[in-house]
């Protein structure tokens, strides 16, 4: 891992990086560790550009958009992460919206809101940005992102480009291709319909009411920590079992959502990975259930084996 030849180019590049950047500053937790680099990449093909230097000297990397579903480790992450948060270009073409991976959700909302344009009221409030969105299939209130996507474009870890039609995004519950095969979502074309501005204000402002009652908003957090189990609700589960309020660290399952651990008081990423395996050792034994995170987990193992499980028979 050739660091300091990798950063020269990157400086004769003109590309923006930090180093040494705490990642608690870009995740919607706030918590995690130092990275050793952080690039802020304007455009594809800077992202190319730089995945392919990175490939050269070496230098393993990982992809953020606004770091709102994801716990990064208090170790920090080795390497370099790459933001696409500045790449936001928005265009309206009739019914249909093409936006880059770094275009917030809400922006998004609001541009198909402007022209008329609904089916994406579902997404208004969701945090992050389109890339992370289409990666993990995000959706809520009977909404997904796969029901308005008409094609994505993605690169390869090597940086080759390629573009999905809906039928090739193997979109599932919380998941898609892009997820399973490491894809970097860059662009994604919407396809939307014609409709009233009003109603769709309407829409959204009632929705967003239910988060703002319903959601532990005012605390960090990385929205759902586990994903709805088949036939049940991770919430509803984990309210059964009592646990709402119980804190580990300066982590706790909330008591407005009991889907939701928020950082309440200073907590750390390894605070947080102990109240999740806490939920889920209880849940399990009392009910059967192994909830499985939503959440991603990225950077250095903790010290201590705190990881939340992914299959029962790590409980018995």
């Amino acid at each position: 891992m050739n660091t300091t030849r990798f950063l020269s180019t990157l400086d004769d590049l003109g590309v923006n990086y930090i180093e040494n950047e705490p990642m608690f500053k870009h995740t919607t937790f706030k918590t995690g560790g130092i990275a050793d680099i952080f690039i802020k990449v304007k455009s594809v093909g800077e992202l190319k550009t730089v995945i392919k230097h990175a490939n050269d000297e070496k230098i393993p990397f990982f992809i953020i958009g606004k770091g709102s579903n994801l716990l990064v480790s208090d170790s920090g992450i080795i390497g370099a992460v790459i933001s696409l948060a500045d790449m936001d270009n928005i265009e309206v073409c009739g019914d249909r919206i093409i936006a880059d991976a770094g275009v917030p959700l809400s922006a998004l909302c609001i541009k198909a809101r402007d022209n008329g344009l609904t089916g994406l009221e579902f997404a208004y409030g969701i945090p992050g940005v389109v890339g992370g969105a289409v990666f993990m299939n995000a959706g809520a209130y009977g909404g997904e992102m796969s029901q308005v996507i008409d094609t994505v474009r993605a690169i390869n870890c090597c940086g080759v480009e390629n573009q999905f039609s809906l039928d090739l995004c193997d979109f599932g519950y919380r998941t898609s291709v892009f997820k399973n095969d490491v894809l970097i979502v860059t662009q994604v074309e919407f396809k939307l319909q014609k409709g009233n501005i009003s109603e769709i204000t309407d829409k959204m402002n009632e929705l967003l009411e239910k988060r703002k009652t319903k959601q532990p908003l005012s605390f960090p957090s990385a929205g759902s920590t586990f994903k709805r189990p088949e036939g049940n609700f991770a919430g509803a589960l984990i309210e059964k079992n009592n646990l709402k309020g119980k804190k580990i660290g300066g982590a706790m399952v909330s008591e407005l959502h009991a889907g939701f651990i928020i950082n309440y008081d200073s907590a750390s990423t390894a605070d947080i990975l102990k109240l999740m395996r806490y939920v889920q050792e209880t849940v399990y034994k009392n009910d059967g259930v192994l909830l499985e995170p939503e959440v991603l987990y990225v950077g250095e193992p903790p010290l201590d084996d705190i990881l939340p499980y992914k299959n029962a028979s790590e409980i018995l």
